[in-house]
């Protein structure tokens, strides 16, 4: 294992997973150590009831994603979305609508084959996305939620070609499932601006991780029910020292699924979700630095 450890680091990877947990000096451009994300809103009512209900606490957050798919949203939807992002300055990620689980192939349905996660198939499926990402670019929105390591490269070769906009940002989903530096690493040379690391990844890994990119890392605080329904609360702080600059993606375990169709209701728990975390930072890692909002990653 020593040459293999002695070459990981020669090409300037970690050697093994970083059980000293060492603290991470890098930050968001304007020198904050992380962010607040809340996934799973799916249109502008529950936006609106979410962002009003953080606003009434007094707290701001970074980010709403959006993750049952852009093809699903009406062209009013996304410009209400927009709107409000603009309102109340958060940015608006959506997600890429097609994807295995939409497509006619019933192979992702399977236990082996969602293996697979929501990785496109087929060349037609490809250009769909990136129809799907030109259409919401026309209504104002500039970063999205992508699935598939080869839509991601295709929509970077774009955004370089000057065919997208060049501030358009894109987040790779955890359900590719990377949790290694080694993907993290590729990633973000294809064109990721931050990744979401499987779920259920430990401190150890992330800390690895985050010594192998500089781009944010996006980690779940907690899960819906269809991903394990985990809550590790108790655990941001440390996420925060060892991963900074991270997202913390919060409000998860309102949800039965990723795809979980948000009453307002549920978006106001998720905003409670986010106050308990923001009283675990608090508690025990109050220096920690919460960036302030700056539009893109």
């Amino acid at each position: 294992m020593k040459s293999t450890r002695e070459f990981l680091q020669k090409i300037g990877l970690p050697p093994g997973d970083a059980y000293d947990l060492p603290t991470s000096a890098r930050r968001f451009p304007d020198g904050g150590q992380y962010r607040f994300e809340v996934p799973g809103i799916q249109g502008p009512g529950p936006m609106k009831a979410l962002l009003k209900a953080l606003n009434d606490q007094g707290v701001h957050i970074h980010r709403v994603t959006q993750t049952k798919g852009i093809m699903l949203l009406s062209d009013e939807d996304m410009q209400a979305m927009v709107a409000l992002a603009d309102d109340f300055q958060v940015d608006l990620v959506l997600s890429i609508g097609p994807r295995a689980t939409y497509d006619t192939s019933a192979s992702v349905h399977t236990p082996e084959g969602q293996r697979m996660g929501y990785r496109l198939r087929g060349q037609e499926q490809i250009v769909r996305a990136v129809e799907d990402v030109k259409r919401a670019v026309a209504l104002g929105c500039r970063n999205f939620l992508v699935y598939d390591e080869g839509c991601l490269w295709i929509l970077n070769e774009m955004r370089k070609a000057g065919e997208i906009p060049a501030d358009c940002t894109f987040k790779v989903s955890a359900h590719c499932g990377h949790g290694n530096p080694c993907s993290a690493r590729l990633l973000e040379i294809i064109g990721a601006d931050s990744i979401n690391p499987v779920r259920d990844i430990q401190l150890q890994m992330l800390a690895a991780m985050r010594q192998a990119v500089d781009i944010p890392l996006d980690v779940h605080t907690e899960n819906p029910a269809s991903s394990g329904g985990f809550i590790r609360h108790y655990e941001v702080p440390e996420m925060i020292r060892v991963a900074a600059p991270i997202y913390l993606k919060t409000g998860g375990s309102v949800a039965k699924t990723h795809s979980w169709d948000t009453t307002d209701a549920d978006a106001r728990a998720r905003a409670k979700q986010v106050l308990l975390v923001k009283r675990m930072i608090d508690a025990y890692y109050p220096e920690a630095l919460c960036s302030k909002f700056e539009k893109g990653i």
